[in-house]
Formats: C-alpha cells, structure tokens, sequence
C-alpha cells in the first residue's frame, strides 16, 4: 500500500470503475434536478416527472455499487481513483438521503391524504375542484371514514380551532396566515354573518418537489366568537407521508396565536369631534 503514496503511483491508470462511479453521480443529479424543474413549473405530466426522479434515484444506487467495485479493484492492483469514488458516494449520499428519509416515513405513517379538523362536515373544494382533473389527480371528495379513523389515531391533535374573537376577525388572521405562507389563494369570501360562513380555498407546495397539495378554510360564526375548520389534501398520491397533517397542525398552532395576540389589542376609540358652537349674530 505504501506505493499509492509514492512517485510511481502517479503513473498507475485510473480505475474506469471509478470514473463510471463519478459519471453516474453527476448524471444522477442532472436527472434529479430535472425532474423536480418539470414538476415544480409543469412543463410534462407527472408521470413521466417521477419516472425521471426515480431514474435518477436508480442511476445514484448504480453509481454506489460501480464505487463499491472500484474500491475493490484499487484495493487490489493499487491503480487510481479513490477520489472519484469518494466523490460519487459524497454525491449518490445527497441525492438518496432524503428519499431514505421519505421511505422510512412512509412505513411509520398511515397512507392517508386528506386532512381535515371536521371529518364529518369536512370544508368543500368549490373552486379547488376544477383544478383536479388530469391523469393520476386524486377526488376532490373527502376520503372517508377510513382516512377519518387513520387521522385519529395518528394525528390527535388535530381538532376544530374555536376562536374568542368574531367571525371577521378570525377571517381576516386566517387570511393573513395563507398569505404569510405564500399559499396560492384560487378563490376567497368573507364572513357575513349571521348566514354566510366564510370560505378561502388555496394551493400550498412541498418543499422540494413542489407537489400541490390543496388547502380548504371555512369560518362560521359562533354566537360573538367563531369556529374555524382547515382541509389539506394532496392532489396526487395516496399518501401524503405526513405532509397535510404537518400543514394542518402548524396552521392551527399559529392561528390561534395570531387570534390570541388580536385579541389583546385594544379597541381604538374613535375620538369624538367636540360640537361647533353656535356663529354669533350681530345685530345691526
């Protein structure tokens, strides 16, 4: 081993496993890149999208079984090469770290996809609807029971979000709340109680992929106080590996933040304009 590090070393050839290694690497990230471009601006359908992505999830895995066999080989005949394989395994690592991530989740979660805090009178997607059409697009009908029993035994502490502020108040966080997020809003109606409920319907990305997952807010007066109801469904795949009950549960959290800090704000008196006293008559 001690001739790697010496003069002559310098001339043993370059193991070809560890370029292809390399190679593999570097191509397995364009594909990747490429794949995440066309979903996050639509330029193909999703299918050939994720079959791009796995593609190149399938040529980072055959990059690492082509390093594994030139380690081998330098191990062997002492040629060239250790820092392309260390580069392609630091690379393949990058790329297939977080579908691992995404694989592990998927078996710890339920394959559910539709969240929601009122499963029996879930939000609608009125406007929503019409955007979930196309090849592989889930219903814009609520999953179901089944979903609903998931939910509850996974997901707690997802519940209807009673609010002590009034219904226009609570519209106007929730509304800030989307914007704040960079949600898509597709269509909004403000509260006019006592008979109109309030309604925002909006997209929402992932982060990486950018999937669309489509989000439902209904506020409905209570008396002097309100209730506000989210839905969060993605628009393709079964499961959603836990990404609609994170959105739904970070948004009730900030939410009732938000409403508890409105309602400490004090009433802004509006200041009362003294009468003007009578003009004086001059009698002549």
């Amino acid at each position: 081993m001690a001739r790697r590090f010496s003069a002559p070393y310098q001339s043993e050839p370059v193991s070809s496993l560890a370029s292809w290694a390399r190679n593999l690497a570097v191509f397995a990230v364009v594909a990747v890149l490429v794949s995440i471009i066309i979903v996050r601006f639509g330029f193909l359908e999703m299918k050939p999208a994720l079959a791009t992505f796995f593609g190149g999830l399938a040529i980072a895995g055959l990059s690492i079984l082509f390093g594994l066999a030139g380690f081998a080989a330098i191990w062997q005949n002492g040629s060239r090469g250790m820092g392309r394989i260390l580069l392609a395994f630091l690379i393949n690592g990058a790329i297939l770290a977080y579908p691992a991530y995404l694989g592990l989740q998927y078996r710890k979660l339920p394959a559910i996809h539709d969240v929601t805090t009122d499963p029996i009178d879930p939000p609608r997607f009125d406007a929503l609807a019409r955007l979930r059409t196309g090849d592989g697009t889930n219903t814009a009908v609520y999953a179901g029971l089944y979903s609903a029993e998931q939910q509850r035994q996974f997901y707690p502490e997802i519940e209807p979000i009673e609010l002590e502020i009034p219904a226009e108040r609570a519209y106007a966080v929730a509304l800030q709340l989307v914007n704040k997020r960079k949600w898509l809003v597709i269509d909004e109606r403000a509260p006019q109680p006592p008979r109109r409920i309030g309604r925002i319907e909006a997209v929402a990305r992932t982060p990486i992929m950018g999937f669309r997952e489509d989000v439902s807010i209904r506020v409905v007066p209570d008396g002097d106080d309100s209730r506000v109801d989210i839905r969060s469904a993605s628009r393709y795949f079964e499961s959603d590996l836990g990404s609609n009950a994170a959105r739904v549960t970070k948004f009730i959290d900030d939410l009732n933040t938000a409403a508890d800090a409105d309602a400490l704000k004090p009433v802004k008196k509006t200041p009362v304009t003294p009468p003007k006293a009578p003009a004086k008559t001059v009698k002549k």
